[in-house]
């Protein structure tokens, strides 16, 4: 889990064709991926129902081209306003969906390294994946929204109201305070487990089912009281998410 998050290096282009030029000279494989590290990849920041379709809001750089995209070849996609606001409109899948989040610059695309997964046709967990970090939930979820794993490391993340001065996690006998962010986030390290485990987060049990089997596909189940997915990141490293229901039991 501690992989190197994904960066973005600013980079400028310069130069061009000149008007009498019989056609303009192709881009360089350097210069493509220099365009594509000089755009900002698109933040997912909320999803609200709206009638037979799901509004997808986020920013990127004012007037970028912001597009989802789905395994199944569906593409949705809409235009940053000046501020760099966006809302995409996604029409409620049948069951659950898994979307990428990319900026096009002309025929090259800036990849986030965020998924965007919703589950059972907009009415169960909608969440942020990160490969190598916290998910982000976005739907009303409980103080544990999510136990990412890669096998070697578990994360566990979640939210509390803004303000609070700290959550305690109870799991394998130790007690950790974490201190959540100005927004309420928060997230910690877990020792790794073999089998199921006991989580304990600002006063509520929760049941992590463990990671299951191995599989190169994203697959989905419901297990326990919760969600188990497994996905792969753009780097082709696999990961286990797990999503706790958001009522208590």
């Amino acid at each position: 889990m501690k992989r190197a998050m994904l960066s973005m290096a600013a980079a400028v282009l310069a130069g061009g064709a000149a008007a009498c030029s019989p056609s303009p000279p192709e881009r360089t494989a350097s210069e493509a991926q220099a365009a594509r590290e000089w755009a900002r990849p698109p933040v997912i920041e909320r999803v609200e129902r709206a009638g037979t379709s799901l509004m997808v809001s986020g920013v990127a750089d004012p007037g970028a081209r912001v597009v989802l995209r789905g395994d199944d070849g569906a593409a949705f996609a809409a235009t940053a306003d000046p501020g760099g606001g966006f809302d995409i409109r996604v029409p409620v899948p049948a069951g659950h969906r898994l979307l990428h989040a990319e900026t096009q610059i002309g025929q090259d695309a800036a990849p986030a390294p965020d998924r965007l997964l919703i589950l059972a046709a907009g009415k169960g967990p909608i969440a942020v994946l990160r490969a190598g970090g916290a998910t982000r939930r976005l739907d009303p979820a409980p103080v544990l929204g999510a136990i990412d794993s890669d096998g070697h490391m578990r994360l566990a993340s979640g939210r509390v109201p803004p303000g609070t001065p700290a959550v305690e996690i109870q799991t394998g006998g130790e007690t950790v305070p974490v201190v959540p962010d100005a927004e309420g986030r928060w997230s910690v390290i877990l020792a790794p487990r073999e089998g199921t485990d006991q989580v304990r987060v600002g006063g509520r049990d929760f049941a992590w089912p463990g990671e299951g089997g191995a599989s190169g596909d994203w697959q989905v189940e419901r297990i326990g009281a919760g969600w188990r997915i497994r996905w792969t990141g753009p780097g082709g490293s696999g990961q286990t998410t797990w999503l706790p229901d958001a009522t208590a039991p």
